[in-house]
């Protein structure tokens, strides 16, 4: 029913996420993300809105990706029901996929980015949302997508992450994406050099068109005057 993808950072602490799915308003229900900390996205058959809370609370007191998870979802009597990717401070990611989820369901996890998915056309298409990713991030993204070594993000990495998080996502779809067709999609970006970034499309026909002309009016210069006088903290 949805796919997600998400992002983090261990040299600088910035944290991103992106997801899609062919309901509405997926922003306010499925990715979370916390900069130094780590990032979540919980989705599936029924999303579990409380699985956030549960794994920010372990992920900020030392605990790794899969602890953290495994906290939430032993908690969960309906689990079965459930797809959560946590990633922690240090780009581990864990994944649980219920097995009442509906077909195609789906992960890839590379060290600091990782995708996850359901209800898919293809399982190729989590590979794909990752892949392209890292190719549009990461200076050495084919060893990287080897699996010979864990990806390196340029100095300009963060100017960048909108685009590159929306260009991946368009990848994806492009390759099959959500079987109902995609409806709305969100993406965050939170960091210790700017404020946070919060876009979101919660109903659109046209859900990538819809978020690039987001991400360009955010981008414009009247906006960026504003944003870049907001606090860090």
């Amino acid at each position: 029913m949805t796919l997600s993808l998400v992002h983090c950072n261990p040299d600088t602490g910035t944290v991103a996420t992106i997801t899609a799915t062919g309901g509405v308003a997926v922003g306010g229900y499925v990715h979370h993300c916390w900069r130094g900390i780590g990032a979540c996205a919980t989705q599936g058959r029924f999303t579990n809105p409380w699985y956030p809370a549960r794994i920010y609370e372990a992920l900020a007191a030392g605990a790794s990706a899969r602890q953290a998870l495994r906290v939430a979802v032993s908690e969960d009597n309906d689990s079965g029901l459930r797809q959560c990717l946590v990633m922690d401070s240090q780009g581990r990611a864990s994944v649980h996929s219920g097995e009442e989820n509906v077909p195609e369901v789906a992960e890839t996890c590379f060290p600091c980015v990782a995708a996850v998915g359901n209800m898919l056309q293809s399982a190729e298409v989590v590979r794909i949302f990752a892949e392209q990713f890292l190719r549009l991030s990461a200076t050495n993204s084919s060893a990287v997508i080897k699996r010979d070594e864990s990806p390196h993000f340029p100095i300009h990495h963060d100017q960048h992450l909108v685009t590159h998080l929306i260009d991946a996502l368009d990848a994806a779809l492009s390759a099959g994406g959500d079987k109902r067709g995609v409806r709305s999609a969100a993406l965050r970006i939170e960091s210790f050099q700017q404020a946070p970034i919060d876009l979101r499309v919660d109903w659109s026909e046209d859900v990538v068109g819809t978020l690039r002309a987001l991400a360009d009016r955010f981008m414009a210069s009247d906006f960026q005057a504003f944003w870049r006088q907001l606090p860090l903290r």
